[in-house]
């Protein structure tokens, strides 16, 4: 596992920004197109403008997909859909969770086809109760033997996910976590805390973007 922390939330979601664009180029010029799925929520936001603000980025070879999101209808402020507007990518290349059709089990069949075989970075969060994606604390979601699932209700919405299985198959995990109301579960994640559903995120080839707040809880390192 890789740890970067920076002074505050703003300069801490620049430096997340900067690290997914590097790795875009590379990564479009070997194979074509670049395959990044995204989490939701407020955290993102900042990173989110900032890698779209990119010019450098060849936006018409990457593709988007969504790690979670909740049943709602379009336009409901609660979906995530919405947090993606902001990417210069082709509609094509936007792939979102069918959650408004009726039937869930076509829904989710249909969203795990349209995942890559592997995608190249899986940005995630970290809440306050130890979730990351929509796996919530005590959810067999966790140990799913399929890349989709539905979860829920988890704070009070029915939610599609992308599984461990789907995480822990990306050559890169993305974590960004900022505010103190989470330093208490950074430091219990890295502590080596089992019981968070963080913990399923393996640490080969994950990088965690912290604030200092966030990082706040963390043990010291003994001297040497």
């Amino acid at each position: 596992m890789e740890l970067h922390i920076g002074l505050d939330a703003e300069s801490t979601a620049t430096d997340a920004a900067a690290f997914i664009a590097r790795k875009v180029w590379p990564v479009v010029k070997k194979r074509g197109r670049f395959h990044l799925a995204v989490s939701g929520g407020s955290t993102p936001a900042p990173m989110f403008a900032a890698l779209a603000a990119d010019a450098e980025i060849s936006w018409g070879a990457v593709h988007l997909y969504q790690v979670d999101e909740r049943f709602a209808p379009a336009g409901d402020p609660a979906r995530n859909a919405g947090q993606l507007d902001v990417f210069p990518v082709p509609t094509l290349n936007r792939h979102l969770m069918e959650v408004e059709w009726g039937d869930r089990r076509l829904a989710v069949s249909s969203y795990a086809a349209a995942l890559p075989e592997t995608l190249d970075i899986v940005h995630l969060g970290l809440g306050d109760d130890g979730h990351t994606a929509s796996w919530p604390p005590g959810d067999p979601v966790v140990d799913a033997k399929v890349p989709v699932a539905t979860v829920g209700p988890f704070n009070g919405r029915e939610r599609m996910t992308i599984t461990p299985i789907v995480v822990n198959a990306a050559r890169l995990r993305l974590v960004l976590v900022t505010g103190e109301g989470k330093a208490e579960m950074v430091a219990r994640w890295l502590r080596g805390d089992t019981g968070l559903p963080i913990s399923r995120v393996k640490q080969t080839n994950t990088v965690v973007f912290l604030d200092r707040a966030a990082a706040s809880a963390i043990d010291p390192a003994p001297a040497g």
